[in-house]
């Protein structure tokens, strides 16, 4: 099937898939780029503050393996992914710039929370 990307909680990724079970609707997929970096909090409480834990979500690491609903995964029309860090680093900053033009408390909680992970990331 070539590359691929696919959606896992809230973030997009580009990568291989290693396995297949449609009858589950789940596909195993390795990780290469990243396109869209997970969103911050509480996924079922979006842009809330007062939930029981404000959660601070990582991308997935390169090479990183995970099951994905099978529904999200659609070809990557691209010969090869884009470098890993370079990707992060672009996901990253557009989410930051993105929550920056807000604010709300959640976008600056989410705020402090990237800017935590960016020092997690090294750049």
């Amino acid at each position: 099937m070539g590359l691929v990307k696919a959606k896992y909680k809230t973030g997009i990724y580009i990568g291989e898939l290693i396995e297949v079970q449609e009858d589950q609707n789940r596909a195993l997929f390795k990780v290469l780029a990243v396109v869209t970096h997970p969103k911050q909090g509480d996924l079922h409480n979006p842009k809330q503050v007062d939930v029981a834990y404000f959660h601070q979500r990582k991308a997935l690491a390169y090479l990183e393996k995970a099951w994905v609903p099978y529904t999200t995964v659609k070809p990557f029309e691209e010969e090869e992914a884009p470098d890993y860090n370079v990707s992060l680093r672009e996901a990253w900053r557009t989410a930051y710039e993105s929550i920056a033009q807000d604010d709300s408390e959640w976008a600056k909680k989410s705020l402090h929370l990237l800017d935590d992970l960016r020092q997690d990331y090294s750049f």
